[in-house]
């Protein structure tokens, strides 16, 4: 129980940092920003979607258009602010740290 509680918070620590990478370049629709998820294995439910991009809109980092659509009511599209571009570069930088921290830490049992 206690490993299966560990990975969903290692998930959720870069969940926003995933979110801004998948929306980098790109404006998309929720459903599409969970099937990007989904295909990299980062499994996410939209209840726990739309709370985070309401805090990354409200914070700056992305905008949202609303879009007619053929199939239903009109969607609101996400992407990137100049903000949230310059925030996901900073946030690259602290990623590739970790990961070479982590690495190294790994190397030290060999």
């Amino acid at each position: 129980m206690k490993l299966e509680n560990t990975k969903a918070q290692m998930r959720k620590g870069v969940l926003e940092y995933c979110i801004l990478l998948v929306l980098n370049g790109k404006r998309l629709y929720a459903s599409d920003i969970i099937g990007n998820l989904k295909e990299a294995k980062m499994i996410v439910v939209e209840g726990t979607l739309y709370p985070l991009l309401t805090r990354l809109k409200n914070d700056g980092l992305l905008a949202y258009k609303w879009e007619e659509s053929t199939q239903g009511p009109p969607r609101k599209y996400y992407e990137l602010t100049k903000s949230g571009q310059e925030f996901l570069q900073g946030l690259e930088g602290s990623w590739t740290e970790l990961v070479d921290a982590v690495d190294k830490i790994k190397k030290l049992k060999s």
